[in-house]
């Protein structure tokens, strides 16, 4: 897709993907930082292609590296390599591989108390009490959850990219927040004139868009 082309995700009947497929059932890791246990079964979420592809990525590096290595002292270059390089070689490819694999790490877990979001660095619980939406604005990459005062957190395990999937995984995570905070909030309208929560719920999930990363 070209830059700057928003494209929509339409809901429809269900293409393999379905969010009992998301859902993992009670006793799993807890969200709360107070170590409690998880209430009820737990929505897990992944991003999908980027995943794949920084896996691809990762492993491809560390070959190439490898192979690099392997002929460091065999080619002539004018310059003596010696062991202690090659082994240089290798970890500077693996170095690059953990890396390139920060982009495997988002990943979102909510329960009825509320949601656990981690993107690249360390993951970060909101309940959902201080969540006014789960929404994907008009152009975006990813979904948001929007906070008071016009913050919000970025969740990159949600991509438009995903298709199907990600509409899936916006369906379960505005259930777990309407039935936390009742119907109302799943109508409420974005205060910066964005799409209101309602949209992705009515078959809309903007995507490709070049929205940077929230802030948190």
């Amino acid at each position: 897709m070209s830059p700057g082309k928003a494209t929509s995700v339409r809901t429809g009947p269900a293409r393999g993907v379905s969010v009992g497929s998301l859902v993992r059932r009670p006793g799993s890791a807890p969200l709360a930082p107070d170590g409690r246990p998880p209430h009820g079964p737990v929505l897990v979420v992944r991003p999908r292609r980027v995943r794949r592809a920084a896996w691809v990525g990762a492993v491809a590096l560390v070959a190439v590296f490898v192979v690099i290595a392997s002929v460091l002292r065999t080619t002539d270059t004018g310059v003596v390599f010696r062991a202690a390089d090659q082994v240089a070689m290798v970890l500077l490819g693996v170095l690059l591989a953990a890396g390139v694999l920060l982009l495997a790490r988002p990943r979102v877990r909510a329960d009825a108390d509320g949601i656990e979001i981690r993107n690249t660095g360390w993951p970060r619980y909101l309940p959902w009490e201080l969540v006014r939406a789960v929404s994907f604005p008009d152009g975006a990459s990813w979904a948001r959850v929007d906070l008071p005062d016009h913050e919000y957190v970025a969740v990159l395990a949600v991509q438009a990219v995903d298709g199907q999937h990600a509409v899936e995984a916006m369906r379960g995570l505005r259930a777990l927040h309407a039935s936390a905070c009742g119907p109302a909030s799943a109508a409420r309208p974005s205060s910066d004139g964005r799409p209101s929560d309602g949209a992705v719920a009515r078959g809309e999930v903007p995507g490709d868009g070049g929205a940077g990363p929230g802030r948190t």
